[in-house]
């Protein structure tokens, strides 16, 4: 795993569980008001190797209630699902945070998940307008049918600055959602704090 941080312990990463974060290094999308910028490329100044984490947590069973994956992006890891397993094997519950870049290695980590955070970041057929590449909004879809269907608890949330969504567009974004029997979204307001855009 490229870990690209660490945090001890948080509180809202995942409601109403207190929990230690693990941000992986890497994402193909550029989200122009991400907060983590410095997580976008795969190798990054401040990895933290992962038995470093294993250890961490080791130290934390019995004080922390789960782990959530961040990042970044997830879901870019090849070993992904093995390091899921080792995570539940001491005894966390597992959430992810994830916008669903790689569909399939998205349905391969699932049945190990207890929880996750999905970020819809537009109408799905507008979604180039915020992540920069192209077919982004139908492997993001394809990844919430699969969320969906497989009956995790899990959160759906967008992150809003008007210059990039309007009301108009986020009405469009919660019938997209409609249309698959989920939704609305979760509204989470831009902030400024780490984001490299300034125009924002």
């Amino acid at each position: 795993m490229r870990v690209g941080g660490l945090q001890p312990w948080s509180t809202c990463d995942w409601p109403g569980e207190l929990v230690a974060t693990v941000f992986t290094q890497g994402c193909s999308w550029a989200c122009p008001y991400c907060h983590n910028p410095d997580l976008r490329c795969p190798k990054g100044d401040g990895r933290v190797a992962w038995s470093e984490v294993i250890s961490f947590l080791t130290h934390r069973r019995g004080l922390l209630d789960g782990v959530v994956i961040s990042g970044g992006e997830p879901l870019l890891q090849g070993n992904l699902c093995d390091a899921a397993s080792e995570i539940k094997k001491l005894g966390f519950k597992l959430g992810l945070h994830t916008g669903g870049s790689v569909p399939e290695r998205f349905a391969a980590v699932l049945p190990l998940l207890d929880w996750v955070g999905f970020d819809i970041k537009a109408p799905f057929d507008e979604y180039e307008s915020i992540t920069g590449v192209p077919g982004s909004g139908a492997v993001a879809k394809e990844s919430l049918a699969l969320l969906l269907k497989s009956g995790v608890p899990h959160q759906l949330r967008t992150t809003v600055h008007p210059k990039l969504l309007d009301d108009a567009a986020i009405e469009r974004l919660n019938a997209d959602l409609a249309a698959l029997g989920c939704g609305p979204t979760l509204i989470q307001e831009f902030r400024k704090e780490g984001v490299a855009d300034t125009g924002l």
